[in-house]
């Protein structure tokens, strides 16, 4: 009798997630419109806003990922309609924090620090609400699954891996600001900051209004 065929191996070989690692940390490193949010908070907030930053980035990207290979990101390449109101919003959300942070007040060296709560939801709107992430996500990481072995296991180790490594980034980003804040207590300092910071969470905002779909 033929022998069986070994069963295909249900998770992505080592050499795969080494290269899907190496390839989510050269992505990671350019610092994008939810970083700016998480170093511009932390500097107000200090050590105390860095968890809940941390937790909305990771939230928001656990999202926008299983959203995006539960085939979101498939129709909105299909559907233009749905592609510009999930772009739109993101922008909208974007412009509206960049304008908050410019008239953030700035009084006896201090930023008034946001609360935890509203840390985590402006971290994870921004993340999860950006549809050019969730068609990246949809083009990015079927490169590193194998067709021929089962979809989910794959699936959830990339998941977890890049949340774990953006949730890294990000929680790096938000102790090194917190770290700088005590440097940059001055008022004008850190209205300088507000503002250069507002001006281009307001610019990402703007460049997502005008994505076209590829």
């Amino acid at each position: 009798m033929p022998r069986r065929r070994a069963r295909r191996n249900s998770v992505v070989t080592v050499e795969t997630w080494l290269a899907f690692v190496a390839a989510t940390a050269a992505m990671l490193v350019i610092p994008g419109p939810t970083i700016l949010l998480v170093i511009g908070q932390s500097l107000g907030g200090g050590g105390r806003s860095a968890l809940p930053l941390v937790a909305g980035v990771a939230l928001g990207d656990l999202t926008a990922m299983t959203l995006s290979l539960a085939g979101l990101g498939a129709l909105m390449a299909a559907s233009a309609t749905l592609f510009t109101v999930l772009k739109f919003a993101g922008a909208a959300y974007l412009v509206w924090l960049g304008i908050r942070m410019w008239r953030a007040p700035v009084a006896d060296g201090a930023v008034a620090p946001v609360t935890a709560r509203r840390a985590f939801r402006d971290a994870y709107v921004v993340t999860a609400l950006n549809p050019k992430g969730i068609a990246f996500f949809v083009a990015f990481v079927p490169l590193f699954i194998d067709a021929t072995a089962p979809f989910l296991p794959q699936a959830a180790l990339l998941v977890a891996t890049f949340v774990s490594l953006a949730a890294i980034n990000a929680g790096l980003y938000a102790l090194l600001a917190s770290r700088l804040s005590g440097a940059v207590a001055r008022p004008a300092v850190r209205r300088a900051f507000n503002r250069a910071g507002g001006a281009i969470l307001a610019g990402a905002g703007l460049a997502t209004a005008a994505i076209r779909r590829s």
